[in-house]
């Protein structure tokens, strides 16, 4: 089953059903007008809601505009980004020549960012100073039921109702100051966007094995393809371990998002790791300009500039988009269209 919120002028929107081929699309405001109000009464909801999804697949509905949506939950009472693939860590490690602490491959990195106000996957990235040092992060997420304190991996996984792409922007050269004092990010975590589409786990077919999506996410900057990592491979910790590291001292209510960190696979070198040279290259430029300074002692990949445009999307077996697409360009804050 595939969800959508269409924007509508209320902060939460409209939720719509979407079907398989992301064409046609039902609003349902007897069964739950937002994405929030389904979750919330899920056991009921969901039954409902496949039946819909059943007859829009069957050919009924209106046309679905993904143009139109703000992203599947506008905001959310918690969103929780972990950092799942230690190879990226390694490589920020390294580059800095610093060790990776022995704990981080059997403990999750997460923080927690902000949800009162995502934006929609067509809006724009924006920001009032390039040398803030503008960066995307494109990234897997899951959106859970409640969650009992202290789950176990086994429980987290069958909480997972969602599935959905995002792109977790950061304002790179903000992050050292915060991160120096010993207290997280904050100013250097600017609003995130998801995909126009999230899906239930079963829609993944064999691709959702282990609680881990295995299909490579597809990254392009100024229409350039600049990533195409699988997102099941190198991840060292599944969405359930990352929904239970996120639930050990905490119940998690129905609609926490749980985000993977940037997507990123094991490379041989810079040389060979960009999709030009038949590498699977990046999801964050910071990755490139890592590999950058390890093999010349500098970056030379520059951050995004005001008018660049981020295209983030995943493919199934016949080509067909699973979730819709990003497509976000940088804009300065207070002139963005």
């Amino acid at each position: 089953m595939k969800l959508a919120t269409l924007k509508n002028g209320r902060r939460d929107g409209q939720l719509v059903v979407v079907s398989r081929d992301l064409r046609r699309c039902q609003a349902v405001p007897r069964i739950a007008a937002t994405l929030q109000a389904a979750l919330d009464d899920w056991e009921v909801t969901r039954p409902q809601l496949a039946t819909v999804y059943a007859q829009l697949n069957e050919g009924a509905g209106e046309p679905f505009d993904e143009a139109a949506c703000h992203s599947p939950l506008p905001r959310a009472y918690q969103w929780a980004d972990g950092s799942a693939y230690i190879n990226h860590v390694e490589l920020v490690r390294k580059a800095r020549n610093a060790d990776v602490p022995a704990s981080f491959y059997t403990d999750p990195l997460m923080y927690q960012g902000g949800s009162d106000s995502f934006v929609g996957p067509r809006d724009p990235i924006a920001a009032l100073d390039e040398a803030w040092g503008i960066d995307l992060e494109a990234e897997v997420a899951v959106v859970t039921g409640d969650v009992k304190m202290g789950a176990s991996a086994e429980d987290a996984a069958r909480a997972i109702r969602l599935v959905m792409l995002v792109n977790d922007v950061s304002a790179r050269n903000l992050i050292p100051n915060e991160l120096a004092k010993g207290f997280g990010f904050y100013q250097s975590k600017p609003a995130s966007a998801f995909s126009p589409v999230a899906v239930t786990p079963d829609e993944l077919g064999e691709h959702w094995q282990g609680s881990k999506l295995h299909l490579p996410l597809l990254v392009r900057i100024n229409d350039a393809p600049f990533g195409r990592p699988n997102a099941g491979e190198d991840m060292t910790f599944s969405f359930a371990q990352l929904v239970a590291h996120a639930a050990k001292t905490r119940e998690l209510g129905a609609g926490t998002i749980v985000g993977s960190g940037t997507v990123s696979n094991k490379q041989g070198s810079l040389h060979g790791s960009s999709v030009a040279q038949g590498g699977v290259g990046y999801c964050c430029l910071a990755e490139v300009r890592m590999y950058e300074t390890i093999e010349t002692g500098a970056p030379q990949t520059g951050f995004l500039r005001f008018g660049d445009t981020v295209r983030i999307e995943m493919l199934d077996d016949a080509g067909a988009s699973i979730f819709g697409t990003i497509e976000q360009t940088v804009a300065q804050y207070g002139e963005q269209p």
